[in-house]
């Protein structure tokens, strides 16, 4: 099964790149989806990051209230590497089951994980091959806006990530989403192909990139 990493940044377009390569027949796991469950009740997550953080950041049904927990991360680095060093590894760890799980399924197949950091966590290097949903900044932030964010927390959250100009260098295909859908929809039939191609052929690990050097 050929492995890709499906990043970009926020309201990058990925989320809609990723369903139209679920209709196609890609294998999907959404990487943020899986986070959000771990951090839930019966979740791997939940008792060390209540430990890690105390009780204040539940909420009155007894769950984590990520507002509350983002408010403290958000604000001090600090702590937000903590909690990143406990619920990104039970992460990939979900990732691996996925992929495993999908290549005995469909072993010439491509198994797609999407997340916002793949490359800002590392885990890129886990994968064959890496896409990349760009647009421009100031599009980003209209996107945010227009889903109720507001500019002051867009710009905050963007500059938590790494810029989408410095993730195109990692990519071996770019899916340009400043268009309209129709316009994405054709970029992304055009890099199924190159993934089909990819899968058919085999692919060994990722080539080396100038900035994995």
């Amino acid at each position: 099964m050929l492995r890709v990493g499906l990043t970009g940044g926020l309201a990058s377009g990925k989320s809609f790149v990723a369903d139209i390569l679920v209709t196609l027949g890609c294998h999907l796991l959404k990487a943020d989806e899986v986070g959000h469950r771990l951090l839930e009740p019966n979740g791997a997550a939940f008792a060390p990051v209540v430990e890690a953080f105390g009780p204040d950041i539940l909420g009155e049904d007894g769950r984590i209230d990520r507002a509350r927990l983002g408010a403290i991360v958000f604000q001090y680095p600090s702590q937000l590497e903590r909690l990143n060093a406990i619920v990104h590894p039970l992460v990939f760890d979900e990732e691996e089951r996925f992929l495993s799980r999908a290549a005995l399924q469909h072993p010439g197949g491509i198994g797609i994980v999407e997340a916002a950091i793949l490359i800002e966590t590392g885990n890129h290097s886990s994968f064959d091959k890496i896409l990349v949903a760009w647009c421009p900044p100031e599009l980003q932030v209209e996107r945010a806006m227009h889903r109720g964010m507001s500019r002051e927390a867009a710009l905050a959250r963007m500059a938590r990530q790494m810029p989408l100009g410095e993730k195109l260098s990692f990519a071996d295909a770019v899916i340009d989403t400043s268009g309209d859908k129709e316009a994405t929809r054709q970029q992304v039939l055009a890099a199924h192909r190159k993934l089909r191609e990819w899968a058919a052929v085999g692919s060994g690990p990722k080539q080396e990139t100038e900035r994995d050097r």
